[in-house]
């Protein structure tokens, strides 16, 4: 493994350059990766199916994100668990526990994620 000390200067990378790509997981740890050729990759039906899945997941974690009373939830309990509200967000839309297209009460705090 290579370790690299970055100059003072440069504060972070992100992004592409090349054909790698520079990343910073939220566990603050840098990777670098090389960018995979996906171009002649056949999805199946369910590979489509499940994208899509996904896209609307994003969808409705960034919904949540735009309400600052619902995200500040998600925000609470991510703290609590040591997580990241988006993917707590994400989460519950693939549990079918969509709060946004939900009408419950303003307190979700007791519902979510127990």
């Amino acid at each position: 493994m290579a370790i690299v000390t970055l100059h003072p200067a440069i504060l972070r990378l992100r992004g592409k350059m090349g054909d790698v790509v520079f990343r910073l997981a939220h566990s603050g740890k840098m990777t670098i990766t090389k960018i995979p050729d996906m171009s002649k990759v056949k999805w199946s039906k369910a590979q489509k199916a499940q994208r899509r899945r996904f896209k609307k997941a994003v969808a409705y974690a960034k919904s949540a994100k735009a309400d600052p009373k619902l995200w500040a939830i998600y925000q609470e309990i991510a703290a609590k668990k040591h997580k990241r509200a988006c993917d707590l967000a994400m989460k519950d839309y693939f549990d079918d526990y969509a709060l946004l297209s939900k009408k419950r009460s303003t307190d979700h705090s007791s519902h979510l994620h127990q």
